[in-house]
């Protein structure tokens, strides 16, 4: 039988950090959930087994969201299983370090592949669940961006650039597809998952943790729990929230 009666939620990137404390958020909330992966199936699966243990469905779906044919697959493979998308977060994204001083240190293929991901990614994962999103009472998109988008800093000039357009296309597209669709974004600061291991090593990234936790006003940064219940926020309860851009930093942005 297509479909439990429950809400369905998509969550791209869904394998580790941010998307997994997302999708067992999601579950916990009573939702189905299809967990979208590119590489870290083993991951995906895992966290799909997590969910299940809260009563909920949860499926894995393979696809990297750079090809719009697999975006159209995943929200397919979500109305297949569940009868309907109520939410989709856009979690999946990419980096690759550059000092931002360096300008040799990012090429055109760099831009390319990071926009085809966070960017152009996200608009197609977009288009592909909002038929199906506009079919339920709830219909929220979250887009997770980053407070890069702000502040131009960052893993990369690229990255923080590819941000920036994240946000852009949030508030262009609340307006385009209110009422029926909610579109936010959420924007952390620094998260304390494994996404900065690959370009710290195990002891520069500890004194990195110590320094920003000295800095922030709230001497603490988020962990990705602490975004998913942001994610989750924006979706189930804030009912009249729609073209926001939530910093989630520990007071960062306040630059003390």
């Amino acid at each position: 039988m297509v479909g439990t009666g429950r809400k369905c939620v998509i969550v791209t990137g869904g394998g580790s950090g941010i998307g997994a404390a997302t999708a067992f958020a999601f579950a916990g909330a009573g939702y189905d959930v299809v967990i979208n992966y590119n590489r870290n199936r083993d991951g995906a699966e895992a966290i799909a087994d997590r969910c299940r243990d809260q009563g909920v469905e949860a499926i894995t779906a393979l696809g990297d969201i750079a090809s719009d044919e697999a975006c159209l697959l995943i929200a397919d493979t979500a109305v297949q299983r569940f009868g309907r998308i109520d939410a989709l977060v856009n979690n999946a994204g990419v980096t690759r370090y550059a000092a931002a001083s360096d300008l040799d240190a990012s090429n055109a293929a760099d831009f390319e592949h990071i926009f085809s991901v966070n960017v152009t990614g996200t608009y197609q994962m977009i288009r592909a669940a909002t038929p199906h999103l506009k079919k339920s009472d709830l219909g929220s998109i979250v887009n997770v961006s980053s407070d890069s988008a702000f502040s131009g800093s960052g893993s990369s000039l690229a990255y923080a650039a590819s941000k920036g357009a994240i946000n852009t296309m949030t508030l262009g597209l609340a307006r385009s597809l209110a009422p029926a669709i909610r579109v936010n974004a959420v924007c952390p600061g620094f998260v304390d998952t494994t996404w900065a291991l690959s370009w710290h090593d195990e002891n520069s990234y500890k004194a990195f943790k110590e320094n920003l936790i000295s800095a922030a006003p709230l001497k603490s940064i988020p962990g990705a729990t602490d975004i998913a219940d942001a994610i989750l926020w924006l979706t189930d309860h804030a009912t009249k929230v729609t073209g926001q851009c939530l910093v989630i930093d520990s007071g960062m942005h306040l630059g003390v």
